[in-house]
């Protein structure tokens, strides 16, 4: 692995220079940011995929519940383009399977919408609704807006402080960006994380004085979904369940799930768009347990032994909280 890195680290310096030229264009003026009248927090990491950013925004949602929240997301790995605001007949394909997840999941709750221009999606939103906070998810990189709030998520078992830029590593752009953050996440930690080792994690990511850390858990719901019913994970009367993950970070999904059933897994990669090939492997295993983003790929097709495992963040010690979101 560091012999690949080391024939790698040319193409991270070319990349490190492009996406510094660019921050330093943003920070100068010379690329220009738009700001709005209304609260906008964006969640998002340095690095590529596999943080927490869906559960993170279900979690604002939560935090928010009682505002009028608006979700923008680009929809990534959609077959559509330009701006569109997500209703429950839409599919995956034609919105992205994480903003379709977040719109089901809280329907009347939220105006959802994906736009990959980030400042045309937000005029949209402001246009067409009458809204308290627009919540962006995945935009730390998109800085043609100027968010109120940015939520830096990293995850516990690769600490932007211990990654390198891409290619040789997994870093969108330099740790230097991490300054741009007012709260920083640290996800998918143990349920039993010491202070100790959050405090040596602290020392590792070496905040600003003026960001704060928190740290958060993955909790699984104790009962499996679908779309019209759902039942305890204990009434299942299976010993062996085969698992369907198309996630980017499957590991602990598939250990929460060997705490209780003998599994197989079927593992394809992130955003996975299936095959009806795959779709007849799945449908003829006897019982299969899929995450929440999944499903929302898998719900097109009729699949009745397939389904969903609910989960969501808990933070580990202390809340973020946000009193004031000044623009």
């Amino acid at each position: 692995m560091q012999s690949l890195r080391n024939l790698l680290f040319p193409f991270s310096i070319l990349y490190d220079g492009i996406t510094r030229a660019r921050n330093w264009a943003f920070d100068n003026g010379y690329l220009t940011q738009e700001t709005f009248d209304i609260p906008v927090i964006a969640v998002g990491n340095l690095s590529t995929g596999g943080t927490g950013k869906t559960p993170m925004i279900e979690w604002l949602i939560e935090h928010f519940k009682g505002n009028r929240i608006a979700v923008l997301s680009r929809g990534y790995g959609r077959e559509t383009k330009g701006y569109i605001e997500i209703e429950n007949h839409h599919t995956a394909a034609q919105v992205g399977d994480e903003p379709l997840q977040i719109k089901l999941k809280y329907n009347d709750a939220i105006v959802s919408a994906v736009c990959e221009k980030r400042v045309d999606g937000i005029r949209e939103l402001l246009k067409n609704h009458s809204i308290d906070i627009v919540l962006l998810d995945d935009a730390f990189q998109h800085r043609y807006v100027k968010a109120s709030h940015y939520i830096l998520l990293t995850s516990y078992d690769r600490l932007y402080s211990n990654d390198y830029l891409l290619p040789a590593g997994n870093l969108r752009e330099s740790r230097k960006g991490a300054n741009r953050a007012h709260t920083i996440v640290v996800t998918k930690c143990p349920e039993n994380l010491s202070q100790a080792e959050m405090d040596s994690m602290i020392q590792q990511l070496k905040p600003l004085k003026n960001q704060k850390v928190y740290f958060s858990t993955i909790e699984y719901e104790k009962r499996v979904s679908q779309s019209n019913r759902s039942i305890l994970l204990d009434e299942l009367k299976f010993d062996k369940i085969t698992a369907v993950t198309g996630i980017a970070k499957p590991a602990p999904f598939i250990n929460f799930l060997k705490k209780q059933f003998e599994v197989e897994h079927l593992e394809y990669d992130d955003h996975h768009r299936f095959r009806e090939s795959e779709i007849d492997i799945i449908a003829a295993q006897d019982i299969v347990i899929t995450t929440e983003k999944d499903y929302t790929r898998l719900s097109p097709w009729d699949l009745p032994k397939v389904y969903y495992l609910p989960m969501e963040i808990r933070f580990l010690g202390d809340e973020p909280q946000f009193i004031v979101l000044d623009n």
